[in-house]
């Protein structure tokens, strides 16, 4: 064995060309790799395997190195089943053209595109009596979330999987990044959408004959056409998903080219070729990941950022309209072309860095770090880019200067009777904003002009008596909130979309970690136990938790005629924008510090044992021995 210190053992068999390197051992130790003859391929001719050289030497015991995937006889020929596009035997020739990592990746992209499109703006809901046969809608809805989370989460595991298999390691990042992006951008083209939507009245036949307006807060939006366009367009894809085959052509070339790169731990059982092709073997393989630390301390990173971003995604809109006064179409609107672009963005550029500069897997986990210590100095935005609350009659400002505040009752209007239960904000012409028109005491209106105006109101302060006409352009007030006086819309917007892109250029690498430093035969697994725990500590407390703590900001709740309290109406901005920091800043600094502890409990495999990540053309075993060196090349 020329150029490699140690001893040549004359009972192995010379490799084929197509087979990898032999190993040079470290000092102190001697590596012996024992390399079979190519298994037969497709077209090929088989070939009568050579007789190994009696040795006058006593067999030695192998040892399986971690990380090495060791297999012989048919299941190594079964083990990449790469085949035609099609469906059985039925296999045009013009679905070829498919049949590659670019094709998979393009119906890929177009299904995660269909994922969270389903996400429309919240409307504003009215109490209704707990005896309603409404509520039991409410499990049809449950239900139907099940089955996205059953439909949708292959496409995350199985699917990235899929791709991993097929591209070479350096390439991986990039189509992971742009499919990502695709999953994220859906929910951008929901927030559109569905922003249009709620300008339709949810009723589309009756939209033309009702009295209400869309500034009316009893408007409901048509968010059901949004999940019928979804389904439509998600079930369109069976068909071509279904023609691909269980391994893409030249899937076993691309393994023969990667190394692995599986966290090493004394903790950890590596397993042989043939674990995890029985039920049975489950529960090892779930013990074998959950001792795997690096894997445990990315999975609950991610968790961590979950929990913010799905926050933000429900309640951003909410943020902004409140903030700085716009409706909540606008809003979702906005928070939608800001937070979600900004999102996929981030993802497409973490796996073009990573991809470009090839990163190995601790020094991917090294750029993740960085990329989220980078979006916890931008998250302070919403200590900057704050609004005061506009004067509102009754809870902010008197009815001048009578009345208390807190209560929205006040001479001026306490024989209108008005209702609580009802609102729909006026803004007076002095600037200040009022419950409804019955609290601003006003006794005529104009209703052809848009937006309404309203006269005569006793609880508004001015200098002339108005003497209304159809016709007159001077009014008392206008039916919509005041116009907010807060400049800042456009530098939150900048710095919060920075913020987002960075946060997000970390989530390729993430993935990209967890697939690299688990056993190769568990990363669908992996990936599996990655969205469970997603869901469990991520996706479903985090509008939890922002919902409850935003509803801590309330300062005037809907209470309906009932008595019962429902919606907010008017929040303390201030209050809002340091609850939302507070949030925020833990779950990153959460993060950080699970990102830091993963790339210091990383062990990547040894040097010295350059390890095939997966080889299909020959089966590589590794033996170390503890020895003299002298001593060894005298016994050669």
């Amino acid at each position: 064995m020329k150029g490699c210190k140690g001893i040549r053992n004359p009972a192995f068999v010379a490799s084929s060309p197509d087979s990898p390197r032999r190993l040079c051992p470290l000092p102190c130790s001697v590596e012996v790799s024992v390399l079979s003859t190519n298994p037969l391929r497709e077209g090929s001719q088989p070939q009568e395997p050579q007789e190994p050289q009696k040795s006058p030497e006593p067999p030695l015991s192998s040892v399986t190195p971690p990380g090495s995937q060791e297999r012989s006889g048919p299941e190594s020929l079964s083990e990449y089943e790469e085949g035609p596009c099609g469906w059985g035997n039925f296999q045009p020739q013009c679905l070829q053209c498919c049949n590659t990592p670019q094709g998979f990746l393009f119906h890929y992209c177009l299904l995660a595109l269909t994922q969270d499109t389903c996400l429309t703006a919240k409307n504003k809901t009215t109490c209704t009596a707990s005896s309603s046969s409404l509520f039991y809608y409410l499990y049809v809805f449950i239900l139907g979330q099940l089955l996205l989370g059953t439909g949708g989460t292959p496409l995350y595991t199985l699917g990235t999987a899929f791709i991993d298999d097929s591209v070479p390691t350096h390439k991986s990042s990039l189509y992971i990044g742009i499919g990502y992006s695709m999953s994220i951008l859906g929910p951008a083209v929901g927030y559109v959408l569905g922003g249009q939507l709620l300008t339709v009245y949810i009723d589309a036949d009756l939209g033309q004959s009702i009295a209400i307006t869309e500034d009316d807060p009893r408007w409901l939006g048509a968010w059901w056409i949004g999940f019928l366009m979804s389904w439509l367009f998600a079930w369109s894809l069976i068909i071509p998903f279904s023609c691909f085959p269980k391994h893409l052509p030249g899937t076993a070339e691309i393994q023969d080219g990667k190394t692995s790169q599986i966290h090493q731990s004394n903790s950890l059982q590596h397993t042989d070729g043939n674990f995890g092709q029985s039920f049975k073997d489950f529960p090892a393989a779930l013990k074998n990941l959950m001792r795997n630390t690096v894997f445990m301390c990315l999975v609950l990173s991610t968790c961590s950022e979950a929990l913010v971003t799905t926050g933000f995604a429900t309640f951003l809109p909410k943020f902004i309209e409140n903030q700085f006064g716009l409706s909540s179409s606008s809003a979702a609107t906005l928070a939608g072309t800001v937070l979600i672009p900004g999102a996929a963005l981030g993802q497409i550029l973490g796996g073009i860095l990573v991809s470009k500069f090839k990163m190995t897997c601790k020094n991917i986990m090294k750029f993740a770090l960085l990329m989220s210590i980078t979006a916890l100095t931008l998250t302070f935005v919403f200590v900057y880019a704050n609004c005061e609350n506009e004067p509102f009659a009754g809870v902010s400002e008197s009815y001048n200067g009578t009345g208390k505040l807190g209560n929205l009752i006040a001479p001026c209007n306490a024989n209108c009777n008005c209702l609580r239960s009802y609102y729909y904000p006026i803004c007076g012409g002095n600037g200040i904003q009022y419950f409804s028109p019955c609290y601003a005491g006003c006794t005529n209106s104009v209703s052809k002009r848009h937006p309404k105006v309203y006269y005569n109101c006793s609880c508004i302060e001015r200098k002339t008596e108005v003497t209304p006409t159809p016709s007159s352009f001077s009014f008392e007030a206008q039916a919509g909130k005041c116009s907010s006086q807060c400049k800042n819309l456009p530098v939150f917007l900048g710095i919060f979309f920075a913020a987002i892109v960075f946060t997000f250029m970390a989530g390729t690498p993430i993935t990209v970690s967890i697939l690299r430093c688990v056993d190769q035969k568990q990363r669908s697994l992996a990936l599996g136990i990655q969205c469970v725990l997603l869901r469990l500590l991520g996706t479903i407390p985090g509008p939890i938790i922002f919902g409850i703590t935003i509803d801590s900001t309330c300062i005037l709740w809907d209470i309906n005629e009932c008595g019962i309290k429902g919606a907010c109406w008017i929040y303390n901005n201030i209050k809002m924008a340091y609850m939302l920091v507070a949030i925020s800043v833990t779950c990153k600094i959460i993060t950080i510090f699970f990102n830091g502890l993963a790339v210091f409990l990383y062990k990547p495999p040894p040097l010295g044992t350059d390890v095939p990540y997966q080889n299909q053309n020959s089966v590589v075993t590794t033996v170390s021995l503890e020895c003299d060196l002298s001593e060894a090349g005298n016994d050669g």
